[in-house]
């Protein structure tokens, strides 16, 4: 059986960018380097009634299901991406340092 088929040679680094197992630099990145994502920090998370929700006032206290030191989750539109701590900047601001990457539900 034969077929007639045509070779086209490829310019200078397109054979690279097609190869999946190429190394990629910072360089390649540059096209998504301003597009702006969401990043969520959660400290923890509670479950209440909505009654108990209105009665809460300034001050009040919601216990949440995390510990003192544990793991925060680091989310990026809505997709846990890492796991990190809160740290303090200023005398009266937070911050969050990641701790470990998390690919496709396992930590790196």
């Amino acid at each position: 059986m034969a077929s007639d088929v045509e070779l086209v040679e490829l310019p200078e680094g397109a054979v690279a960018a097609a190869d999946s197992n190429a190394p990629r630099s910072a360089r390649d990145l540059e096209a998504v380097y301003d597009i702006p994502v969401t990043v969520s920090v959660v400290l923890g998370k509670a479950t209440m009634q909505v009654s108990q929700l209105l009665k809460l006032g300034r001050g009040a206290v919601v216990e949440l299901d995390r510990k003192l030191g544990e793991a925060i989750d680091i989310y990026v539109n809505n997709r846990l991406v890492a796991r990190g701590e809160v740290v303090m900047v200023d005398d009266n601001r937070l911050g969050v340092t990641m701790t470990e990457i998390v690919k496709a539900d396992r930590v790196i």
